[in-house]
């Protein structure tokens, strides 16, 4: 995946200096990969990533583009903490089935496969976007953008956000958005008649609905204000029905 970097995590007080800044919980390491993402203050989007336990380190798994600004960030908050925070020349593969020794299962939903940082072989034959929207799994750059809010992304079902381990950043909101009765928009499979551009309005009887995004095999990811979504949406010459919310 020439697309991600590998950030590595290291000194005697990583893992609580992470704790205080990601939205899930560190200790998860002890049994796999931790996906995570940092917000900002106001509680909105900076960057997903994976967490990797490497022996004594940890590893940051990010998409490349977030890469420069998390480590900014990252440097700012660590102040006098006794932390290390490198990039790494790892290499990021991925494959369905079973992970093989060394990789680590995808925490995010089954049919995602497995991640490796060791040199394993990955499948690049895979229709990955199409996996990904079959998942409702939203991508870093596309439908997770700086004005996203995690929980309308879908954060808690793809076990990305831990609501018993304590503060960290744009916490408050988060937990505020949680415990609302009912999110009233956010991330959407669709069906989709057609196709449109990435970032293809969304409308009902011409009135604003949401946004179109990735669409593989008949269906697509969008995002939509609910009390808006039906049957007969348009996205350009395209029409788009609501199959399940994240």
């Amino acid at each position: 995946m020439s697309d991600r970097t590998v950030l590595g995590i290291s000194g005697a007080e990583a893992r609580d200096f992470l704790q205080g800044l990601v939205t899930n919980d560190v200790a998860k390491l002890e049994h796999g990969l931790v996906y995570a993402a940092m917000l900002t203050p106001q509680g909105k989007y900076r960057a997903d990533f994976f967490l990797v336990p490497m022996g004594d380190a940890i590893l940051l798994d990010v998409d490349s583009a977030l890469a420069p600004d998390l480590k900014q960030a990252l440097t700012m908050y660590k102040l006098r903490s006794k932390v290390e925070i490198t990039e790494t020349d790892r290499v990021v593969t991925r494959g369905l089935g079973d992970a093989p020794e060394g990789a680590f299962a995808d925490p995010r939903d089954p049919t995602l496969g497995w991640r490796g940082y060791d040199g394993q072989p990955g499948d690049d034959s895979v229709d990955w976007d199409a996996v990904r929207v079959a998942a409702l799994v939203p991508q870093s750059g596309v439908e997770l953008t700086p004005d996203s809010f995690i929980l309308e992304m879908g954060f808690e079902r793809l076990n990305g956000v831990d609501f018993r381990k304590g503060c960290y950043v744009g916490q408050e909101v988060t937990a505020r958005m949680k415990h609302k009765t009912e999110l009233r928009k956010g991330l959407a499979k669709v069906a989709v008649e057609g196709s449109a551009p990435v970032g293809t309005d969304i409308t009902v009887d011409d009135k604003p609905s949401g946004t179109l995004f990735t669409q593989a095999g008949g269906q697509g990811l969008a995002y939509l204000r609910f009390d808006r979504a039906g049957e007969d949406m348009r996205a350009g010459d395209a029409t788009v029905r609501l199959v399940e919310k994240a």
